[in-house]
């Protein structure tokens, strides 16, 4: 019978997402050939599969008390002796471990660090499999054997509870999920739920690896869920949060891998369950609704249904008005309604009334919606709805865009749905832009009336509107101090914003500037203007890359920036270079750059790279069109990114994901694979400085990863030859000469 060691692993909350990962390792110790653990698609004598996995979380402020039940069928035709370990976290701050397998409780022996590092090692060695390097450093726990026959599988439950991270006033808890590196098949069946109880009020929740819908019943719970069937998850979860009293609460995350070069920043923002005042504070809405004959149909009777949500959750100190618009156009009222039972009704008598029918004049309506906005105390949004081109009146884009923002006299909020392929889908871009909101894009087969309702509920209740933030240095007060550039720059969001309960905003920049910050925080709550004050500490130099998700957020939205430029104002070589060396750089491609993915690309030529890029941008020309429509709508996902990618891909021109297996991240880099051979984005290509060549599985490999630790491991993991740069220095890693 084959001996097998069966490792299991789990990162809690304080080692980076890259270090370890959410899964069995069938590990071959006692056989004399080698083992290697498998990989999605390569066949491998070790073969099993993870039918499911359950984690279940529960954070009591700092304290994670955690239960995962992993599910493991053995997918090979031979038995498997298995047994049960489990590397503790580098802080080894783990309490209460209890291993269950299917379901009988199993006694586990401490194996310190030295030990364990002997074990791990001696592993790599002789399986030439470089994957268990990522747990080298760590004690462990381990199980007696038990077997697992073909076919057969069996269930492995940990219970646990562990004081999580504190970092920069935020609770940092972090779950890893990245299943698809070593097992034969995807993960069946994933199950993750978090549940948050604090002390004192919860600010912010944030997860910078997956987009949550968060459930917040009241300030010191939350709870959120996340299911899939059938996945390889390409990133680990991690959640972080803060809590304090006050109406807003903010946090600051900061990460400058540099020290000579500017840093990046993470401003997280979100107000109080409930407003200050315990007052909803009074808004006015226009829907401006596209009647014209294209919207007959299916479309139509979507466009009712939305306005008819909207109609029913308007609070009582709203004002409103429906503008519909065909050749001609026509409003529920002359003018502005207070929200009250009568005029519900004879605003859903109308909706009922609207048929579709006749040509499009977007410029009439929207000139009809915002003359009837003269009330600047009060925060104001149109939700303006159009299928096609505008065919009748003024039809061009310039004039369109220019005579809105003139008659925005309030400073509305312009929130646009572009439904099918046949919207100018830059023109929407333009009027959003110039009338300080956003666009949405909305597919043939997709439902208007969910999209519209889910604006809504974002925007139905303001907390503090025309929100802007400043950071203020000491040096900023001394009347002595010369001239300087700006301390903090390239903000995006750009402009100023709203805040709504319920929502958080998440804003990145760079600074220039390290160390102790005031944030000022301005904006009116209905017609009061509010200012809060927050200190903020700004790293001089990150030792470790836990946050280097900072830097990739910020660098998908300056590349999403970057194309909404040359799509609204047109090209130019400064912003192409830059386009092409962030993409470059962070591994963030698009269609206009997803050259660089391709072997032959090399990547030191920026001129040609820059060429080639120029050229694929001219399919911003498109204005309409399923392509036009595409386009626009990948490019506000990069702009409103706030996850940091997992997986290095890209939206192709029918807006369909393009998975990259020539890029990959790990920590805070990006790799290219060229010739064979994983290269380091920072490592030029032809370096000045000296490369230390490394054998694989030499000593010299293995002192290598002594030394450096979890810096250096997940580089060294790699399975074919890589190149990378650590602390100045440059080393290639090849494998043994046969």
């Amino acid at each position: 019978m084959r001996h097998i060691t069966f490792f299991v692993t789990y990162w809690m909350a304080f080692v980076s997402a890259s270090l370890c990962l959410a899964q069995g390792l069938l590990v071959n110790t006692s056989a004399d050939k080698q083992v290697r653990l498998p990989r999605p698609g390569v066949p491998s004598e070790t073969t099993y599969q993870i039918e499911k996995l359950d984690v279940h979380v529960r954070l009591m402020d700092r304290v994670a008390r955690v239960q995962v039940s992993q599910t493991f069928k053995n997918t090979g035709s031979l038995p498997l002796e298995a047994a049960f370990v489990f590397p503790l976290p580098y802080d080894g701050a783990i309490d209460r471990l209890t291993l269950l397998i299917d379901g009988k409780e199993q006694p586990a022996r401490l194996l310190p660090a030295d030990e364990a590092r002997r074990l791990y090692e001696a592993i790599v060695r002789k399986n030439r499999d470089p994957a268990l390097l990522e747990w080298m450093g760590t004690g462990m726990y381990k199980t007696s054997v038990f077997p697992l026959p073909p076919g057969a599988t069996r269930t492995v439950t940990l219970r646990y509870t562990q004081i999580c991270r504190m970092d920069r006033g935020m609770i940092d808890f972090l779950f890893p999920l990245s299943t698809a590196k070593y097992t034969a098949g995807p993960l069946g069946e994933l199950t993750l739920d978090v549940s948050i109880e604090a002390s004192q009020p919860i600010k912010n929740v944030y997860s910078p690896t997956y987009s949550l819908d968060i459930d917040r019943p009241d300030a010191r719970h939350a709870t959120m869920k996340y299911m899939g069937n059938h996945i390889l998850p390409q990133g680990d979860f991690r959640l972080m949060f803060d809590v304090g009293a006050g109406a807003l609460g903010t946090s600051v995350l900061s990460y400058r891998p540099e020290a000579e070069e500017d840093g990046y920043l993470l401003l997280l923002a979100s107000p109080s369950i409930e407003a200050a005042d315990a007052a909803t504070v009074g808004k006015t809405i226009v829907f401006v609704v596209d009647r014209s004959g294209s919207m007959s149909g299916k479309k139509i009777e979507q466009a009712k249904g939305a306005l008819k949500f909207v109609l029913n959750h308007l609070h009582e100190d709203d004002l409103f008005n429906i503008v519909a618009y065909d050749s001609e156009v026509e409003s529920f009222r002359d003018e502005l309604q207070r929200y009250g039972k009568q005029t519900r009704a004879a605003a859903l008598a109308f909706v009922d009334g609207l048929v579709a029918g006749g040509s499009t004049n977007i410029d009439a309506a929207l000139q009809t919606a915002m003359a009837q906005l003269s009330d600047t105390s009060r925060p104001s949004y149109v939700v303006f709805l159009i299928d096609c081109l505008p065919t009748v009146g003024q039809r061009s884009e310039a004039k369109i865009v220019d005579a809105a923002r003139k008659a925005n006299q309030v400073r509305a909020r312009l929130f646009a749905f572009g439904v099918g392929y046949d919207v100018n889908s830059r023109l929407l871009d333009k009027l959003v832009r110039a009338n300080f909101g956003r666009s949405q894009y909305v597919r043939p087969e997709e439902n208007i009336e969910d999209r519209v309702s889910r604006l809504y509920r974002e925007i139905q209740s303001p907390a503090l509107t025309g929100v802007t933030v400043e950071f203020q240095f000491d040096e900023d007060e001394s009347e002595e101090s010369p001239a300087r550039p700006e301390a903090v720059y390239r903000v995006y969001p750009r402009g100023d914003f709203d805040l709504f309960q319920g929502e958080q905003i998440v804003i990145a920049a760079r600074y220039r500037r390290a160390g102790s910050a005031k944030i000022i925080i301005r904006g009116r709550l209905g017609a009061e203007e509010k200012t809060y004050e927050f200190a903020a500490e700004l790293a001089a130099h990150s030792k470790d890359d836990r946050l280097a998700f900072v830097e990739k957020i910020w660098a998908t939205r300056r590349i999403g920036e970057i194309i909404d430029e040359i799509d609204l104002h047109g090209e130019n070589d400064e912003l192409v270079h830059e386009l092409v060396e962030l993409s470059t750089r962070h591994g963030i491609l698009t269609s206009y750059t997803s050259f660089l993915a391709d072997d032959g690309t090399d990547l030191s030529a920026v001129n040609d790279n820059a060429r080639r890029a120029r050229g694929n941008l001219k399919s911003l020309e498109m204005a309409a069109g399923a392509g036009g429509f595409a386009q626009r709508q990948s490019k506000a996902r990069l702009q409103s990114e706030a996850q940091a990618p997992a997986a290095a891909s890209y939206r192709d021109e029918k807006d369909q994901v393009v998975q990259i297996q020539t890029v990959r991240h790990a920590g805070g880099k990006t790799f290219y694979r060229r010739k064979g051979r994983w290269v380091d984005s920072a490592v030029p290509d032809k370096p000045r400085q000296t490369v230390t060549q490394i054998a694989q599985f030499s000593d010299a490999y293995f002192a290598l990863a002594k030394k450096y630790g979890p810096r250096a491991a997940r580089y060294l993991a790699f399975d074919e030859p890589v190149v990378f740069s650590l602390d100045g220095q440059i080393f290639r890693v090849e494998p043994p000469r046969r």
